[in-house]
């Protein structure tokens, strides 16, 4: 745990909050070297790991998702 003057909390405030976030570690605010408030994170237990695949359960996928809806011959752009 860290322990950090009231005056260095007060000068650097959000970046403070910033790394309680990021790290997760409570930082204690001391003022003339007694602690008088305790910076900690959030605890969200319902928060994922990641954002990556978190829709994963919750569409399907119906038919060819990788053939081009129609055949070449329709396609404008290839006559000439």
């Amino acid at each position: 745990m860290e322990t950090i003057p009231i005056s260095k909390f007060k000068a650097t405030c959000l970046a403070i909050l910033d790394k309680v976030k990021r790290s997760g570690e409570t930082i204690i605010v001391t003022r003339k070297g007694e602690p008088i408030a305790q910076i900690a994170p959030l605890s969200s237990p319902n928060r994922p790991q990641s954002w990556l695949g978190c829709f994963s359960a919750t569409g399907t996928i119906v038919g060819d998702i990788v053939s081009p809806v129609e055949d070449a011959s329709e396609w404008e752009a290839l006559r000439q």
